[in-house]
């Protein structure tokens, strides 16, 4: 089945597709990409999202016009990847606007914002999206969805494996061996911390809106790591919580960056930390906060790096520094590249959808049970 895969990731800075077709066993398909695309938002579109995701109080008609946007941007990436209309079925992701963990005495949610009959209506083909909310309804995070995915398309080595995504917030995934006595451990997975939330933020605050990124790295590789901050950091609350655990621009927001930034300016003159210092220093932190979740448990043999934060060299330099014992590769050498990952797991939560196979692992969201992930929608004239 050729299934159309759509994400927009915590950075809201566009969306990912990737049409790849699935066969055989649901739990370890044969599969292969027929073609992606990635497609910028709308420098407006981009902002309206952010300023959303930062808590921005909307009006209900702006929550309504910003959805229909949204939607017709996800439209408009589905026929840049999928121009013939080649596929079957899409997964869409849809844009998490807020995304609230379960905590004690209070079940968590999730908004992923979404007009799901519209985007089907558009395309003129089933659309599966609001893929977190039956997790979240049996206790679990949620998110990461990820590490499904992974296990299904990649599978195992002979010792245990991560993959790490470096969007807007930094996640892993760790699969286990392929053989031996760990052959049967469960997949693990979480949110490790911030990735490129507080990096895109304090570029475009220190650029005065000129820049959206820092290119490889550039900025902050001429600048001075604090490394004792750092470390101050890593024993936050977060940081400290064993898995399962999420998190978004919630946590890891502008108010965040602040905070962080003033802590930095401390001994400055001016009370302001010098923006390479800053960007040196914000880098690293999100390579420290993977190195020391990997330090806890058993260390893998490789990590497979994939999303925006590995073209970013510096970033990836900081993680084969702090990494120790441990490859560190892009996911790109397997084939897979770093915007296609999870439009590529959103495409085969789709599809398993449409199978009627769970997609939700409890030893990584720690819900109650596994479930079916994913709401459907289909046009007139298809059926539901």
């Amino acid at each position: 089945m050729r299934v159309l895969g759509l994400m927009s990731g915590t950075s809201a800075d566009g969306i990912d597709a990737v049409l790849a077709e699935f066969s055989g066993r649901p739990d370890r398909p044969r599969w292969r990409i027929l073609a992606s695309a990635a497609t910028p938002y709308p420098a407006d579109l981009h902002q309206r999202l952010v300023a959303a995701g930062q808590g921005q109080p909307l009006a209900a008609a702006e929550v309504l016009d910003l959805a229909e946007a949204l939607t017709e941007a996800q439209a408009a990436a589905a026929r840049a990847a999928d121009p013939d209309g080649r596929s079957e079925l899409v997964g869409c992701h849809g844009q998490t606007l807020w995304h609230r963990p379960p905590e004690a005495g209070r079940r968590g949610l999730s908004w992923q914002l979404l007009l799901g009959p519209l985007l089907a209506q558009l395309l003129e083909r089933p659309v599966v999206f609001d893929f977190r909310s039956a997790d979240l309804a049996l206790g679990g995070q949620g998110a990461p969805l990820v590490p499904a995915a992974d296990a299904a398309l990649l599978g195992g080595i002979g010792g245990w494996r991560a993959l790490l995504n470096l969007g807007g917030i930094a996640n892993l995934t760790l699969l286990p061996p392929s053989s031996g006595p760990e052959r049967s451990a469960p997949v693990q997975g979480w949110d490790c911390g911030p990735a490129n939330t507080l990096l895109d933020l304090a570029v475009q605050q220190f650029s005065d809106g000129q820049r959206r990124f820092d290119a490889d790295g550039a900025w902050a590789r001429s600048g001075r790591i604090d490394e004792a901050r750092i470390q101050a950091w890593l024993q936050e609350p977060y940081f400290r919580q064993a898995p399962p655990k999420s998190t978004g621009r919630e946590l890891f927001g502008r108010s965040d960056l602040h905070r962080r930034l003033e802590e930095l300016a401390e001994g400055h003159p001016g009370k302001t930390p010098p923006p390479a210092d800053a960007l040196a220093t914000l880098t690293a932190f999100t390579a420290a906060a993977v190195a020391a979740d990997l330090e806890r448990g058993t260390r893998p043999l490789e990590l497979l790096v994939a999303g925006g934060g590995a073209r970013n060299g510096f970033l990836m330099e900081q993680l084969r520094l702090r990494c120790r014992g441990t490859a560190v590769l892009p996911l790109a050498d397997l084939g897979i590249a770093d915007e296609q990952r999870e439009a590529l797991a959103f495409a085969l939560l789709a599809w398993w959808h449409q199978q009627g196979h769970p997609g939700s692992l409890p030893s990584v969201t720690g819900a109650a049970r596994p479930s079916v992930l994913g709401v459907r929608a289909a046009p007139p004239g298809l059926g539901t």
